[in-house]
């Protein structure tokens, strides 16, 4: 077993905290927390676990302020929540045993994150992050936003998750204001960030900007393959909501150049057939959908229902479309597996009912 310095930087997070630190306890050697510039009671709160506390100057560059945290950590082994990060209490045992029995060994362990769930706690949205670094110099943050470690070394992959719970949005500007200041400035964004730039400008609807950057990042192709393979369903998107639809197919598909059909590619080209009347080939992508496991170690954003529920239930609609009405039924059963108590399949489990006894 080797030493492990947990890191986080904060700011104004009084109200999750505690939490995410109580969580964490007996698993860390070290507690480095870095605040931003809080003005309520996090540095107070921080201080009731650790007196490793320090002040960084914001600065509009969420890696310089994690590098801040790693280079205050003096254990062998750095590992980084935020503030409204948990680990559930298997995950906390499997994150010990890792450290136990694994650690030294690894220079970057990657762990699932769950980054989104549904009202039951069931992840709707999970990928793989750079959860446990070795210590040293050659391993730091890039970004100014959606910051990262490009693992190297010697690399584990554990499924001891991390559990994002927000309780509050977060300010649904900033990613934003700060890459629109590095391009004011005249800095070139990197593949990643002009990446998360065109996903930003996509979320706040400027799609006509959001469609140029993505294309301009996919044509110069130095992306990553996963980047590049969600930005063709980000164009889509975009090109979709500017009531484009040629251009909306040709961006999805445009993804299979990068790699094997991914699920949730399948269900956005299944959904544009579906709005099409074209039931018989959404069916078939639905179909491929479900060939694709959910694999977070790709790296990618991975949605659970788009590799089980989402096809099933599809497939159930367009099949009874198709006057295939028995096997649209056994579809609408399968998707029940997956959420027994989804309305969409009450609704389909009724109806079903309903029309067989003639209703």
């Amino acid at each position: 077993m080797d030493t492990l310095s947990l890191c986080l930087i904060v700011r104004d997070e009084e109200d999750v905290l505690a939490r995410c630190l109580k969580s964490t306890q007996g698993l860390y050697d070290e507690l480095i927390v870095v605040d931003t510039g809080s003005t309520d009671h996090t540095v107070e709160i921080a201080r009731r676990f650790t007196q490793q506390v320090y002040s960084f100057p914001w600065q509009d560059d969420f890696a310089a302020a994690r590098n801040f945290s790693f280079q205050k950590a003096t254990s062998s082994y750095c590992m980084w929540l935020d503030a409204d990060d948990v680990l559930l209490p298997a995950d906390r045992a499997a994150f010990l045993a890792l450290k136990q029995d694994l650690l030294p060994g690894p220079d970057v362990v990657m762990a699932p994150y769950h980054a989104a769930l549904d009202e039951h706690g069931t992840p709707t949205l999970t990928y793989c992050r750079e959860r446990i670094v070795r210590n040293v110099p050659h391993l730091r943050w890039e970004g100014a936003v959606h910051e990262v470690i490009t693992p190297a070394g010697n690399i584990l992959y554990t499924d001891a998750a991390v559990t994002h719970q927000k309780l509050r949005p977060g300010d649904p500007e900033r990613n934003l204001r700060i890459l629109e200041g590095i391009v004011a400035a005249g800095r070139n964004l990197s593949p990643r960030e002009q990446f998360y730039y065109g996903r930003e400008l996509a979320a706040h609807q400027r799609y006509e900007e959001a469609a140029q950057v993505l294309e301009e990042f996919l044509t110069v192709g130095w992306g990553w393959k996963e980047n590049n393979i969600e930005a063709c369903r980000t164009l889509s998107l975009c090109y979709t909501a500017l009531n484009r639809p040629r251009e909306a197919r040709r961006a999805l598909l445009e993804s299979l150049a990068f790699d094997r059909p991914r699920a949730e590619v399948c269900c956005d080209l299944g959904r544009l057939l579906m709005e099409q009347g074209d039931y018989g080939r959404a069916a078939d992508w639905y179909r491929a959908a479900l060939e694709d496991p959910c694999d977070p170690r790709r790296g990618a954003f991975c949605l659970p229902d788009c590799h089980g529920f989402l096809p099933c239930i599809q497939l159930c609609v367009c099949l009874y479309h198709l006057g295939k009405r028995e096997e649209a039924a056994e579809w609408n059963e399968r998707a029940g597996k997956y959420h027994p108590d989804h309305p969409a399949y009450r609704y389909n489990c009724a109806f079903f009912s309903d029309t067989a006894q003639g209703r």
